[in-house]
This record gives C-alpha cells, sequence and structure tokens, in this order.
C-alpha cells in the first residue's frame, strides 16, 4: 500500500511513478481526504492534550484542599466531559474517513523502482543474461506429447473429476513431481532457508496484505461459506506469518522457502495453453521469500534470483533472466527479474519463475516492521519462485527426451528420482 503521507504531501510523485506504469491517476480528491484525516488527527490530539490538563488542574485542587463538590471543580469537570464528547465524535470521523482512505489506497499498485526501465508492456522488457546451450532441431515433440507416450499425467479423466485444466500426475510423473519438489527444498534449505509448509486456505486479510485482494479478487477461488479462499501462491500466507508482529533487527533477514499446492482462476487467459503443464488452475510451487532491512533488499533482490537460478543450473535446463519493464510489473512488485526456460519442443522460453522485490509495499498492507533502538520501521520483502515445479517438469520433458523415446534425468536429480531415465510405461 502506498504512503498516506505521500498522497498528502507529494501526490505528483505518485502520479508520475504511477505514469511510468501506463496508470493515470487523478490525486485531488485523494489527497483532500488524507488533509481532511489529518486535520482531524490535529484537532483530537489537542483536544485530548487539553482534557489531560483539565484532569490535572482537578487533581491539583482537590490536593490544595478545595472540596470536590464546588462551583469550580464541578464546571473544571463538565468542561473536561464536553471535551471526551468532541474527542469521541472525532474519533469516529477519523476512523470514517481512515478506512475510506485505506480502501482507496488498496487499489493502487507499488510504485516502480527508479531502476525499473521505463516500458508499456511485456515487448519492452530487457534480456539480461543467458545461462546453457538452448537444444534445438530434430523435430522435438512437445512436452504433453512426451507425457502422453510415456503416461505421466491424465487430463480427460482429471476434468471428470473436476473440470478442465487440471491435471493427475501418474507413476512416473508422479514420483518425479514429488522429487523435484524434494529437491528444490533441499537445494535452499542447504542455504540457509527456513522451510515452512502453510495452510492452503488463507483469509482475506492475508491475501489483502500480501497485494492479492481487491485487484484480483477474479483470480482466485473462494469457500463461499467461509472467510477462506484457495491460496494462489505462498507468498500469501508466507508473507501474513508476521503480520501485525514487530520483527527483532537482530532476526532479519528472514529466509523462507514453503512448498504448496497453488489455485488460480487463470481468468482472462481463455484459448491460451490449453494442453499441458503450462497453465493449470491447480499446480505446485517450491516459494522463496525474505523479511529484510530496507537498506539490504536490493541486495537481497539479486540473490534471491541467483537462489531460483541455481535450482536450474543444477538441473542443467538453458534460460534467461528478464527484467521486467514498468508496464509489465506484478501489482505489489518494485522492481521483478524473471527467469524463462528454454522449451525445445515448443521453441521457445517460458516463465518459470519471477522475482521482485515489493520494498514496503506489502509490509505497510500487512503492518510488518522491525525495531531498531527506538526507532520503528517497516520492513522490506522480497519473494520468487524456486520454482514453479510443473513447468519444471515440462522443461525437464522437452530439454531430456531421446530419440529412443525415453526421457534422460538430470543427475543431480537421479537420488530424488531413483532412476536415470523415464522409460514407456509397458503396462499403459
Amino acid at each position: 500500500m502506498l504512503d498516506q503521507r505521500l498522497v498528502r504531501d507529494n501526490p505528483n510523485l505518485i502520479a508520475r511513478e504511477l505514469a511510468r506504469r501506463g496508470i493515470k491517476v487523478d490525486l485531488i480528491n485523494l489527497q483532500q481526504i488524507a488533509q481532511q484525516q489529518r486535520d482531524i488527527e490535529e484537532e483530537r490530539s489537542n483536544l485530548q492534550a487539553e482534557g489531560n490538563l483539565i484532569g490535572k488542574e482537578v487533581g491539583q485542587k482537590i490536593k490544595s484542599g478545595i472540596t470536590p463538590q464546588s462551583t469550580e471543580i464541578s464546571e473544571l469537570r463538565l468542561k473536561g466531559n464536553q471535551i471526551k464528547k468532541k474527542v469521541a465524535l472525532l474519533e469516529e470521523r477519523e476512523k470514517t474517513i481512515s478506512l475510506a482512505l485505506k480502501e482507496k489506497l488498496l487499489s493502487f499498485p507499488n510504485l516502480p523502482a527508479k531502476e525499473c526501465p521505463n516500458g508499456r508492456n511485456e515487448k519492452d522488457n530487457q534480456e539480461k543474461r543467458y545461462w546453457g546451450e538452448p537444444r534445438k532441431g530434430g523435430n522435438l515433440q512437445k512436452h504433453w506429447e512426451i507425457a502422453e507416450r510415456l503416461n505421466l499425467f491424465d487430463t480427460e479423466r482429471s476434468a471428470k473429476v473436476s473440470q478442465s485444466r487440471f491435471v493427475t500426475l501418474l507413476n512416473q510423473g508422479a514420483r518425479l513431481e514429488r522429487a523435484l519438489i524434494n529437491f528444490m527444498l533441499d537445494i535452499h534449505t542447504a542455504k540457509g532457508y527456513q522451510e515452512v509448509l502453510p495452510p492452503v486456505l488463507v483469509n482475506t486479510a492475508s491475501l489483502t496484505g500480501s497485494g492479492q485482494l481487491p485487484k484480483f479478487a477474479e483470480e482466485s477461488f473462494r469457500c463461499s461459506e467461509d472467510d477462506l479462499w484457495l491460496t494462489p501462491t505462498a507468498e500469501v500466507p508466507v508473507t501474513s506469518l508476521h503480520r501485525e508482529e514487530i520483527i527483532p533487527s537482530d532476526q532479519l533477514p528472514l529466509r523462507y522457502v514453503a512448498y504448496s499446492p497453488c489455485f488460480r482462476r487463470e481468468a482472462g487467459s481463455y484459448g491460451r495453453d490449453t494442453r499441458g503443464l503450462i497453465r493449470l488452475h491447480q499446480f505446485n510451487k517450491v516459494e522463496l521469500y525474505w523479511f529484510v532491512h530496507p537498506e539490504e533488499s536490493k541486495d537481497a533482490h539479486i540473490q534471491i534470483t541467483k537462489d531460483a537460478e541455481a535450482v536450474l543450473q543444477k538441473l542443467e535446463l538453458p534460460y534467461r533472466v528478464i527484467e521486467l519493464c514498468t508496464g509489465d510489473l506484478g501489482f505489489s512488485a518494485a522492481r521483478t527479474f524473471d527467469l524463462e526456460v528454454w522449451l525445445p519442443g515448443a521453441e521457445t522460453y517460458r516463465e518459470i519463475s519471477s522475482c521482485s522485490t515489493c520494498n514496503d509495499f506489502q509490509a505497510r498492507r500487512s503492518s510488518i516492521r522491525t525495531k531498531e533502538g527506538k526507532t520503528t520501521r517497516l520492513v522490506h520483502t522480497l519473494n520468487g519462485s524456486g520454482l514453479a515445479v510443473g513447468r519444471t517438469m515440462a522443461a525437464l520433458l522437452e530439454n531430456g527426451q531421446e530419440s529412443d523415446g525415453s526421457v534422460t534425468i538430470p543427475k543431480a536429480l537421479v537420488p530424488y528420482f531413483g532412476g536415470t531415465q523415464l522409460q514407456p510405461d509397458r503396462n499403459n
């Protein structure tokens, strides 16, 4: 959430930075609301101070010998009670205005970092670097064609169980998914990440705190009779692990790695990636999440990206790093590096991880602070997929396919999978 002080004192900055995202806003009304809130807050504070002085004066006069039933004391108490009533009315007005201001601010995305390149859409994203040699040629198959031949998953029966865009992993496919999850968790915990297994159902406050609500309500699955939603990413519950907390300064940075099933409606993607593992309503993901001191967030962003890259490198999967331009940034992100893995069957790079720094945007929405001496301030948060498991499987199938119909498992994954190859299912 944007800082209310910026709205009140420097609306031109907000308008200019949101314009970099391609968003035009009129902040005059919002600024007036913010100023009205500050005026009421100042009036309430002054009245409370005056009431406190009257209370002290009453106490001093009684100590000096003036009877509590005297006219002088009664008049002071009457004045004090009148002030209390005014303060109560102001508090109600302040609460109403504060809620209205917060609701408006919740709809605004984060401001882009100054380092974030300007641009209108994904065509303006910038390539930063490449790793590995992309495999090309040789009539390479797409991952769902390989999966069908090896009997790795079933989409038709899954549609009967639920609906389209769900998948049931079978046999070697289920074992490969489990191996990838454990492999990724072990890589990250070896680097000092704390492993957590968060709830899959999250409340509205958690989704709001991470920036999913109110913007992306249509993208999420909701339990209609409860204040619970299926989480779209482990970023949501991990953010709220420390909601409304003050994290001791010496505990930062806090680095978590969380596996969770994720659920998304994929609204607006009709007709896109309808086959295979790329765009499902339910998928598994290993998420990296950091809480850091504000001055450390730039370095942390570089490191969290490297930690996600390490998984791809160990799996010997070629990829590239893309920096998103301002027009392609996610709602909560100030700056983002996307990792795109090479899919030789599709002859394209596809996103497999987004590593973002959110600065204090999520921390303000979730009231997550740290205290250094007498100073309390908001922390910075970062997140990145480490990695999306289904897309990793798709990349393994396409990059590891062999002419005899088998798929070679990367050496680093062999101890987790329990074999060196995926072979055609003879029972199919």
